[in-house]
C-alpha cells in the first residue's frame, strides 16, 4: 500500500490535466483594413497594434462575412454565417407605431432570443470550466443570454439597452472591469470579449490626439477619426500589457479582428461609400491576428480567412470539437487554411424585414476565389430598401482584387465564365445550413 501511495505521489503531477489557455477577443469597431501602421497607412499611428501584429500569426487578408456590426459580431461568437444563425440586421422590423410600441418590444425580444438557438462560445467554454466576461458592443440582450458568466451590458430596452449600453464605457473610461475580472478569475481559465466603442462614433478623442492629427490633415473630420484609431490603439496596448505583466502571455490566446470597415468622409461627419454596410472590401476586410507566445510562431499570411474561423480555432486550441454546423477552419492549421479555395460573405439590411427569414433581409452575397471577387445583389432590397453604404443599381460586380484592391473596375461583362463559376460557389454556400 505504501508503495502505491508513493507512486501516486510521484506520478500525480504528470497525470494532471494541463489548464487550457485563456482566450481574449479584441474587436475594433468601425475601422477599415488600411488604417494601421503595419498595414501601410502613412498618417495613422498604431504602435501597440503594430507590435501585436509582429508577435502574432497575422492574416492581412481577413474578412468578416457581413459589414454590419450585429451580424458581424454574431459570426465571432457563434462560428456561423448570419444566414445560419438568422442574426442578420441591427434592428428587427420596425412597426408603424415605432420603436416605443409594444409590437416593437415583442419583435426586439424575438431578435434577441435568436442567440438562444445557436452555439455560443461562452456557453461552450463554460462546460470546460471557463469563466467569461463581456464588455463593449453586444447586441444580444443581457450578457448572460450569450452564456457569459460576467459582463457589463444589461440589455434592458427600458433602460436604453440595445447594443452595449453600460458595456460601451469600456476603453473610453478605462479597463478596470476587465482587470478586476482577470484578478477574480484566479486559477480558472477565462474568456474576455473586449469590443469597445472605438474608434466608432462619437468621434470624441482626447484633445492631445486631435491636435496631433489636425496638424497633419486639412479636415477636422479626418483628424477626429485618425485620433480615435490611435486612442483605440492605446487601449489595446494597455490590455495586452496588463496580461503580459501578470505573467499570462504564454497561457493566453489573443485574437484581433474588426467588426466592419469605416472610410471617414473628409467633408462631414459619417462614413463614405464602399465601407460600412457595403459589399466592398472597405466594409468587410480586416486584419485577423492570433497571438499565443511560445505556441504560435509569428508570421504574416496573405491567405484569405474569415471571422467564422475564430470559434473553431479556439475550440480546437482548448481540446474541443467545433459543432457540425460550423464551417470555419482552425487558423492554426496551416494546411487546412491553405487548402481552402473559396471565401464567402453576405450583406443585410440594417432593419430586418423578417426576423426569421434571412433571404428577406439580404442585400448582397459575395465570394472570393484565386483573387477574384464576385458580388451578387438581391435586387429588390438593393434598389429600394437599402440605405447609405448598401444601396445600388442591382448590377453584378466582378473584381480582380490582386490587381484592383479598391474595387474600381467591374469586369463582370468581360468574364462571364468566371461569374458563372463563382455564382455556383456562392449559391452552394448560401443554400447549405
Amino acid at each position: 500500500m505504501q508503495r502505491v501511495l508513493f507512486l501516486l505521489a510521484v506520478l500525480t503531477p504528470f497525470l494532471a490535466v494541463a489548464k487550457p489557455p485563456n482566450i481574449v477577443f479584441i474587436i475594433s469597431d468601425d475601422q477599415t483594413w488600411t488604417d494601421y501602421g503595419f498595414m501601410g497607412h502613412k498618417q495613422i499611428e498604431t504602435p501597440n497594434i503594430d507590435r501585436f501584429a509582429a508577435q502574432s500569426l497575422t492574416f492581412t487578408h481577413g474578412y468578416v462575412p457581413s459589414s454590419l456590426c450585429c451580424p458581424s459580431l454574431a459570426t465571432m461568437i457563434t462560428g456561423l454565417y448570419p444566414h445560419q444563425s438568422k442574426i442578420t440586421g441591427n434592428e428587427p422590423p420596425i412597426p408603424p407605431q415605432g420603436k416605443r410600441s409594444l409590437e416593437y418590444a415583442a419583435r426586439f425580444q424575438q431578435q434577441v432570443a435568436l442567440i438562444d438557438t445557436v452555439p455560443s462560445l461562452p456557453r461552450i467554454l463554460k462546460e470546460k470550466g471557463y469563466v467569461s466576461h463581456q464588455s463593449g458592443k453586444w447586441w444580444q440582450g443581457n450578457f448572460k443570454r450569450g452564456g457569459f458568466t460576467h459582463g457589463m451590458t444589461h440589455g434592458d430596452p427600458k433602460r436604453g439597452g440595445r447594443h452595449g449600453d453600460v458595456g460601451l464605457r469600456i476603453g473610453r473610461d478605462g479597463l478596470k472591469p476587465i482587470y478586476d475580472f482577470i484578478s477574480d478569475a484566479g486559477d480558472k481559465p477565462f474568456f474576455i470579449w473586449y469590443a469597445p466603442f472605438l474608434p466608432h462614433t462619437p468621434h470624441t478623442p482626447p484633445k492631445r490626439l486631435f491636435d496631433k492629427y489636425m496638424a497633419k490633415v486639412d479636415s477636422p473630420h479626418m483628424a477626429r477619426y485618425y485620433a480615435m484609431v490611435e486612442w483605440f490603439d492605446e487601449t489595446v496596448g494597455e490590455l495586452v500589457g496588463h496580461i503580459d505583466k501578470k505573467g499570462l502571455a504564454k497561457d493566453t490566446i489573443i485574437i484581433y479582428v474588426t467588426d466592419n470597415g469605416w472610410i471617414q468622409s473628409p467633408k462631414q461627419r459619417g462614413y463614405d461609400l464602399k465601407s460600412k454596410r457595403s459589399q466592398y472590401d472597405g466594409g468587410t476586410r480586416t486584419p485577423i491576428m492570433v497571438r499565443w507566445p511560445g505556441t504560435v510562431k509569428p508570421a504574416v499570411s496573405t491567405t484569405p480567412v474569415s471571422s467564422i474561423d475564430m470559434v473553431p480555432t479556439v475550440l480546437k486550441a482548448v481540446g474541443l470539437k467545433p459543432t457540425k454546423e460550423m464551417r470555419g477552419l482552425d487558423l492554426l492549421d496551416e494546411k487546412a487554411v491553405n487548402a481552402r479555395k473559396f471565401l464567402y460573405g453576405e450583406i443585410f439590411l440594417h432593419n430586418a424585414v423578417d426576423t426569421h427569414n434571412p433571404s428577406k433581409n439580404l442585400t448582397y452575397r459575395w465570394g472570393i476565389q484565386d483573387g477574384w471577387k464576385l458580388i451578387l445583389p438581391h435586387k429588390e432590397n438593393v434598389t429600394t430598401r437599402a440605405a447609405k453604404g448598401a444601396k445600388g443599381t442591382g448590377e453584378i460586380e466582378l473584381y480582380h482584387l490582386a490587381k484592383d484592391p479598391f474595387e474600381t473596375m467591374n469586369l463582370a461583362k468581360a468574364n462571364t465564365d468566371k461569374v458563372t463559376e463563382l455564382r455556383k460557389l456562392i449559391d452552394g454556400t448560401w443554400g447549405a445550413k
